[in-house]
């Protein structure tokens, strides 16, 4: 299947034919289910090395199992880590810099949807805490060895739920608690930072060979949906968000299709800071509640050095690039 054919449909294996990945490293977060499982065993299937990483380790080991057995490879491990918990991401990234001082690929898939109002190991916000701030980290803990691969790529899942809201520099944290909370708010500010993030990723580190993007892989029903209440999915189903009409889902293998071609496709050469949808480079949404596309606040180049700045301040380490 060529480039110009690929769309809403497109797995991972059509968008993997004739791609070879013999050789390649290829961390990816979130894996013990859903679109990080499937991630990892269509990468696996094109003989990359996969390091597949999550917080419940049985969990993770059996998917691992299950993605060896799917592709015969004997190139899969695993590595725990609560991207809750800035200790236990810090001694994930040293346990990676150690099993692999090369990554070619770091695909940040794990995240957390709508949850109530709770919070990480150091009191963040948890959407926020985990979707970004625990990214944050993660990923420049491992620049050295995305370096080290001389051209590599960031893949950074954020989602449509982005058009939700745009970041808070102030008030990230709901520091009012439960009567300031809204879950699906703090669920568009952790979309719209993970967009942030490859933006000012992008722009300093594609001069070291590094290019980053942001991907929407769709709306797919996995364990991330696992906090939705029934009337959350019946309006979300039925009305689409803040009433933009139905939702049409994708199978897991259509929804991990993206961050497959966002890794590996020759198209993105010299690309990057961008957002993707639908195996191709998303355009402006014709509408706020347009189901396509990303609005402006996705990409927005002050919002992106701004949320660095907060980041760099909350985790308590610089990134200097």
């Amino acid at each position: 299947m060529s480039a110009t054919a690929f769309g809403f449909e497109t797995t991972t294996d059509h968008v993997l034919e004739g791609i070879d990945l013999t050789g390649k490293t290829i961390l990816v977060t979130g894996a013990s289910t859903g679109l990080g499982e499937e991630t990892s065993r269509a990468l696996a299937s094109r003989g990359a090395r996969i390091i597949m990483a999550s917080r419940d380790v049985e969990k993770l080991k059996a998917a691992a199992a299950r993605v060896s057995e799917a592709t015969g490879s004997s190139q899969i491990q695993v590595l725990e880590v609560d991207l809750g918990n800035f200790a236990s991401i810090r001694k994930a990234a040293a346990e990676a810099l150690e099993m692999a001082p090369k990554i070619d690929v770091l695909i940040n898939n794990a995240g957390v949807m709508a949850c109530p109002l709770m919070r990480t190991s150091e009191g963040h916000e948890m959407q926020f805490g985990t979707n970004h701030l625990g990214h944050f980290l993660f990923t420049g803990l491992l620049i050295p060895a995305l370096e080290a691969a001389g051209q590599a790529r960031i893949v950074n899942l954020s989602s449509g739920g982005h058009k939700f809201s745009g970041i808070d520099l102030e008030d990230w944290n709901y520091e009012g608690g439960e009567d300031s909370y809204d879950k699906w708010q703090a669920y568009g500010r952790s979309k719209t930072a993970n967009s942030l993030f490859s933006v000012a990723l992008d722009k300093r580190l594609s001069g070291r060979g590094i290019r980053a993007f942001a991907v929407h892989p769709g709306a797919i029903m996995t364990e991330l949906s696992r906090h939705l209440t029934p009337d959350d999915v019946k309006a979300i189903s039925e009305d689409g968000p803040r009433d933009s009409g139905p939702m049409k889902f994708k199978s897991i293998p259509q929804g991990a299709a993206t961050s497959v071609w966002a890794a590996t496709s020759p198209d993105l050469e010299g690309r990057g800071g961008i957002y993707l949808e639908d195996c191709s480079i998303a355009e402006l949404a014709e509408t706020p509640i347009s189901h396509d596309g990303y609005v402006p606040h996705a990409v927005d180049p002050d919002d992106a050095e701004g949320l660095w700045t907060l980041s760099e301040k909350i985790v308590g380490q610089e990134f200097r690039f």
